[in-house]
């Protein structure tokens, strides 16, 4: 493809050259191929463009100038980057309906329900994930919990050529600070909640809510979770139309009412002006209220039939790694959720608690090179809530992972 196709304001002197390939990763770079410098949180591209040019990238784009032949110095970009993976695909993003869910717990439930319900009601649908992403049946690795730019217009360009109509993903902070979603304008875009989590790399709670924020500035509709504290404020921060949900108060667009707890599932009555959808849920547990409630207002607003939705919840088995039921042929039940932030593991721990049993045991652990101040808070909700904890292993990366445990640890002292 030539350059002059990929970029709209490509200088007239390179206009003419054929591109072979398109990437931000100068180990990818080959002969002929487009390198664009992005400086990233670790490391900055701009410092590989040399070594991409040395691997036969016939131009570079830069935001400064590094004094090459074969450059092209923009403002941004970032931007670029959306730009060029765009057209080298075709622009499959415009071809799509794209649903964003963010938040710090729900992400994957929420967007494995939503697909449900699209499918339900006869749309092919792809989803991309931290789980797995999916095109239709089909199910494609998951390296981050949403890919980077060349990869997500990759992946969009795939679910067009199978025929999907609409995609829903889960949207992380990360990848919105780090601009992974730029370029990509959402149909609707889901908040499900924020409680401490990734404050290794956002420093704070509130950087950590503006971060999550910035998906609104790119979406047509805003469905907010109104029991949440950040959720009002994003009702009042952003520029597009609101819809809110809610589990305990009538201010809101939609609110569950009548919620009925059982072991294995749940029901309620979801109301809003004029209209009443009786769902009965197959997963336990008040947040699978907040998730299912989540989805149905969202596929309502974009103007499916109430009636399909609730009865695409009620044929819905369950999300796996959330609190996923595992067959097990004993005496005792074996759930498992990947519960990995203390309101999470609060949420999960509580929703079990109540049923029947003789005790309720956990195992767990956290994860390696991330925020250190959660790990005391979940060993402590761990100790609380349950009646015999043990303590694990979980992806310790480059950390000891003795001294992960340690720090879980030290929250379970004298409880």
């Amino acid at each position: 493809m030539k350059l002059k196709d990929l970029m709209l304001n490509c200088p007239e002197k390179f206009s003419g050259l054929e591109i072979t390939g398109v990437t931000d990763d100068s180990r990818k770079a080959r002969k002929d191929s487009l390198f664009i410098a992005v400086k990233g949180p670790l490391s900055d591209g701009h410092d590989y463009a040399k070594q991409a040019l040395e691997k036969g990238a016939a131009v570079i784009i830069t935001e400064r100038d590094l004094k090459e032949k074969n450059q092209i110095v923009v403002s941004d970009t970032h931007s670029v980057l959306a730009e060029i993976c765009g057209n080298w695909f075709g622009n499959p993003q415009k071809k799509l309906k794209i649903i964003g869910i963010t938040g710090t717990n729900g992400k994957t439930s929420v967007c494995y329900m939503i697909k449900k319900i699209l499918e339900h009601c006869g749309y092919k649908t792809g989803l991309i994930g931290t789980i797995q992403n999916m095109i239709g049946d089909e199910i494609y690795p998951s390296k981050n919990t949403t890919p980077g730019v060349y990869d997500l217009y990759s992946l969009f360009s795939e679910m067009v050529k199978k025929g999907c109509q609409y995609a829903v993903m889960e949207v992380s902070s990360h990848s919105l600070d780090q601009r992974r979603v730029e370029g990509i304008r959402f149909s609707a875009a889901v908040f499900t909640n924020l409680t401490q989590d990734h404050l290794d790399y956002h420093g704070n709670m509130e950087n950590y809510f503006a971060a999550k924020k910035l998906l609104f500035e790119h979406s047509d509709l805003a469905v907010v979770n109104f029991d949440d504290g950040y959720g009002k404020r994003i009702v009042n921060d952003v520029e597009c139309p609101v819809v809110t949900y809610s589990a305990s108060s009538n201010e809101s667009t939609y609110t569950a009412k009548n919620i009925n707890y059982r072991p294995d599932g749940v029901d309620y009555e979801m109301v809003g002006f004029g209209l009443i959808g009786r769902i009965k849920l197959k997963i336990a547990g008040k947040f699978s209220v907040y998730n299912s409630l989540a989805a149905a207002v969202c596929t309502k607003e974009l103007g499916l039939p109430l009636n399909e939705i609730t009865d695409a919840l009620g044929n819905l088995q369950g999300v796996k790694g959330r609190a996923e039921v595992v067959p097990c042929d004993r005496d005792f039940t074996l759930i498992i959720d990947y519960a990995h932030t203390p309101d999470g593991l609060h949420n999960i721990i509580n929703t079990f608690k109540e049923c029947p049993k003789n005790r309720l045991v956990v195992l767990f652990g956290c994860g390696g090179d991330r925020d250190r101040t959660k790990r005391p808070k979940m060993g402590r909700i761990a100790a609380r809530l349950a009646d015999f904890v043990i303590v694990t292993s979980d992806n310790p990366r480059t950390e000891d992972p003795k001294a992960i445990i340690d720090d879980i640890l030290d929250g379970m002292k004298d409880i």
